[in-house]
């Protein structure tokens, strides 16, 4: 089987495979299934017994799931946040191993009807899945300018951001900003500077696209459930390809990576409770040659952890740091 459909080339495949340390016998779950490529490695790998569950909001992605004719394999049109739920109606208390690849897929970006890119014009979507929510072009339109330029600069990053959101509110008086090409014109007049390399649209539409789709809630939201429902021993895979989920996620494992203390209780040596998760290695980025192959794996890290046998208490989750790796 390819590691990847001809329009998708799933990234860290080997990194990510040789983490979670694959047994034939295992439950494992794919979390973002795309176009399949790091499924069909899955699958390559496990015996008879073994299952596989793939998630994806996506109904473009769900739908090519049904190419992989395979018994072991589940495929469920589902969110981040809906992971417990999904777990539940397989029938699965526990996985032996999760991999979330997060963010868009090189498909998503490539269809002009999606909305994602600003290289082809097309609607102003964004939406994973389209059957829920609003576009980014109906936010766009009711939107106030103050809530544009916390959006634009916070999800963004875009030190432009005041002017942006100037620009956005003053070009809709006249006409409503529905398509790709339009936002991305009116971004290039507004940044004053570009980066080199990257057009000046990218850092409005990354932002836009993190609202539709609620990106870094879904991330905080699955975390903790990817950690209920390891079983010990299961290792949990991260793909990060922007600084804002990289940061939730890097600092979700290091909290749950400590040993979590009764308040206003002494505790002995010997009675240190112990910690949900062990960090397994350093974060690994995508090789030269995977890059030059792939440029858009140039962002990519995985951070890799292993669930202890320690017992998941809910308000565990609650006592790690919740703003900080909420926020």
């Amino acid at each position: 089987m390819s590691a990847a459909t001809p329009t998708h080339r799933a990234v860290l495949a080997a990194e990510a495979l040789e983490a979670l340390a694959l047994r034939p016998d295992g439950i494992y779950v794919d979390g973002t299934f795309g176009r399949g490529g790091h499924s069909r490695l899955i699958l390559e790998r496990l015996g008879p017994q073994g299952r596989l569950i793939a998630l994806d909001r996506d109904p473009q992605a769900v739908d090519a799931a049904r190419a992989i004719g395979d018994a072991r394999f589940c495929m469920a049109h589902a969110p981040f946040s809906a992971l417990a739920r999904t777990l539940d109606a397989q029938g699965v208390a526990r996985a032996h191993g999760m991999l979330f690849d997060l963010g868009v897929s090189s498909p998503q970006l490539d269809d002009p009807a999606r909305g994602f890119s600003f290289r082809a014009d097309g609607p102003l979507d964004m939406r994973m899945d389209p059957t829920q929510g609003v576009s980014a072009a109906e936010w766009l339109a009711t939107a106030n300018e103050a809530q544009l330029r916390e959006v634009i600069g916070g999800y963004g990053e875009e030190r432009f951001a005041k002017q942006v959101a100037a620009a956005i509110a003053a070009a809709r008086r006249s006409a409503p900003i529905r398509t790709t090409r339009q936002l991305a014109d009116l971004v290039g007049a507004a940044v004053r500077t570009r980066e080199p390399g990257q057009d000046p649209a990218t850092r409005t539409f990354q932002a836009l696209r993190i609202l539709v789709n609620r990106e870094l809630e879904e991330v905080s939201l699955m975390l903790p459930q990817a950690v209920e429902r390891l079983a010990p021993g299961g290792r949990l895979a991260l793909i990060a390809f922007h600084s804002l989920e990289d940061r939730i996620i890097k600092r979700f494992v290091q909290a749950c990576a400590r040993p979590v203390l009764p308040r206003d209780l002494p505790v002995r040596a010997s009675e240190m409770p112990q910690a949900l998760l062990t960090i397994v290695g350093k974060p690994m980025r995508p090789s030269a040659a995977e890059t030059a192959a792939n440029p858009r794996a140039r962002s990519a890290v995985l951070r890799v952890a292993e669930r202890t046998a320690a017992p998941f208490d809910p308000s565990l989750i609650t006592r790690i740091e919740p703003d900080a790796w909420r926020s």
